[in-house]
């Protein structure tokens, strides 16, 4: 599968609110092959069809599979979650910050509150409806990448902003981007 361009934020479609997926059929499932193997090879662990230049509300999730991530995440390490027209139902009241990075803002890492838990609902890649619980690290990656369906950039709303290597304590907090 051909890897995919990440745009940067000065291009236009990654502050567009992006549109529904209504058509699940063969190009929107080479668009996700292509997604995920983009994300893979960035690396990341998130990725929205904007991210690509595809004005579509379209994610692709995968926590990394390592020992670490089994023990942190259990059963959702290493499950590839592909979530179209996604759609936040739930919010816990618990905000938690974390720091967080993007493969559209190369280099950078910010300081971002987030719901601890959230549930989502959406489609499927075949356009079956699905329902996901999520929290800890991958509620922060799923609000992060329905965030870029709607326009919005960790940059936005981050309570810190700080280029790698400038803040002492970012090698122990840092995850891969999202």
């Amino acid at each position: 599968m051909p890897l995919l361009s990440i745009i940067r934020p000065d291009n236009p479609t990654l502050r567009k609110k992006a549109v529904k997926v209504t058509n699940f059929g063969p190009d929107l499932q080479s668009l996700i092959d292509n997604m995920v193997d983009t994300m893979l090879t960035a690396p990341g662990v998130g990725l929205a069809a904007p991210q690509v230049d595809v004005s579509q509300r379209l994610i692709v999730v995968r926590l990394p599979d390592d020992e670490d991530s089994q023990k942190e995440h259990g059963e959702n390490a290493g499950k590839l979650f592909v979530v179209a027209n996604p759609k936040i139902i739930k919010a816990s009241k618990d905000l938690v910050d974390g720091v967080e990075a993007c493969l559209s803002i190369p280099g950078w890492f910010g300081n971002v509150f987030r719901h601890e838990e959230i549930i989502i609902t959406g489609q499927d890649r075949h356009g079956k409806d699905i329902r996901i619980k999520a929290q800890d690290w991958l509620a922060r990656v799923f609000q992060h990448e329905i965030d870029h369906l709607d326009g919005r950039l960790y940059i936005d709303i981050a309570e810190e902003v700080w280029k790698a290597g400038e803040r002492p304590s970012e090698e122990d907090e840092a995850g891969e981007a999202e």
